[in-house]
């Protein structure tokens, strides 16, 4: 490791984000803005800690409005399923998840389907990829290619996430994301939250720009905290009704 300390491994991290991923983020960026175009929305899924670039890109202030979170507790929040079903840490190695929580959202052609997975091997997220596309929907994976890389699929087709996905943005984690060893040989610093956050917003500041271009105001959350706040949020999620789920607060 360059730099022993915690802030300087995930500098370090997003420092080669930031040097090898603008092309791939832009090809994402376009996607979007073309989706955004036509009528299509983004939907993003994503398990465990790869969470937080779900929550990034969907429902929060200064993000976009027009982007739809999946999840597995969907299956509870609007599937009716017994939240017992879900706590097992291990249910995102089921493909058939994908198909569940699918059926739960109006997913269009048009629509652009964000993945995010540090692994990328696991069977919901391979297996949600495989449904999209042969919805018509293009796929953009957010993974560490080189954790993938190193690990066998959990998927029955044996392939791995960054394998099926259109376009690949790389976390740039190392394999197990944390990025300091201690002296008995554990390891800290996980970097793949740092970077997937930087990741989402590098994205939507691209698709917002090109929105601008191209002469169509994007149709951006301002914070629930401030005044008009709410009656801005209601009005452009009007647009889009029936179509982005409610997550809890």
């Amino acid at each position: 490791m360059t730099n022993p300390t915690a802030l300087g491994a995930l500098q370090e991290a997003m420092n080669r984000v930031v040097a090898t991923q603008g092309p791939a983020i832009s090809k994402a960026a376009l996607l979007c803005t073309e989706a955004l175009a036509g009528d299509g929305i983004v939907q993003v899924f994503g398990t465990g800690h790869s969470r937080s670039f779900v929550m990034e890109v969907a429902g929060r202030a200064g993000g976009l409005v027009a982007a739809n979170a999946l999840s597995i507790k969907d299956l509870v929040m609007y599937g009716g399923v017994d939240p017992v079903e879900i706590l097992d840490p291990h249910c995102e190695r089921d493909p058939a998840l994908a198909h569940r929580v699918w059926a739960l959202h109006d997913v269009r052609p048009q629509d652009v389907l964000f993945i995010a997975s540090n692994s990328g091997i696991n069977g919901a997220v391979v297996e949600m990829a495989t449904v999209a596309r042969a919805n018509g929907n293009p796929v953009v994976a957010v993974t560490s290619v080189a954790h993938s890389s190193s690990m066998a699929s959990r998927h029955p087709s044996g392939a791995r996430l960054f394998e099926v996905a259109d376009v690949v943005i790389d976390n740039c984690g190392v394999p197990g994301d944390a990025a300091l060893e201690l002296p008995g040989g554990a390891r800290i610093v996980p970097t793949s939250t740092m970077t997937s956050v930087l990741v989402a917003q590098l994205l939507t500041a691209e698709i917002c720009q090109a929105l601008i271009a191209r002469g169509i105001d994007p149709p951006v959350y301002l914070s629930a905290n401030i005044e008009g706040g709410d009656a801005h949020n209601d009005a452009l999620l009007a647009r889009y009704a029936g179509r982005l789920k409610v997550h809890e607060p």
